[in-house]
């Protein structure tokens, strides 16, 4: 990854989605400032995203039915949209999971040889 000049990566096209996902297979549904967190923390904050970028990642999301949305109560008390992996989110995981370890792979082997 690129990056960026505060030194932290950029994400790269296409794998916030799949992060995403990850998160919220792993933690259950979380609201979007705390997916974001979430995703710096375990990125031991190379990662740095705005609810902006993390948004339209959720919209992407819900639009392709991978994941669903409900109200509920943030841990400050206020009202959040909390975000939950659907079946088929689960299935595509696995799926864009199995493909993303192939293509790491091969640039593993290719970027080890030059």
């Amino acid at each position: 990854m690129a990056k960026g000049e505060t030194g932290r990566a950029d994400v790269l096209q296409g794998t916030l989605d799949l992060m995403v996902l990850r998160t919220l297979d792993t933690m259950g549904p979380l609201h979007g400032y705390g997916i974001a967190r979430r995703l710096e923390q375990v990125s031991e904050d190379a990662l740095k995203l705005n609810e902006g970028t993390v948004y339209a990642s959720l919209m992407r999301l819900l639009h392709r039915r991978l994941i669903s949305t409900s109200w509920g109560t943030s841990e400050n008390n206020r009202k959040a949209r909390f975000y939950a992996i659907t079946r088929s989110g689960g299935r595509a995981l696995t799926i864009e999971t199995n493909n993303w370890n192939r293509i790491s792979g091969v640039m593993a082997r290719v970027l080890g040889r030059a």
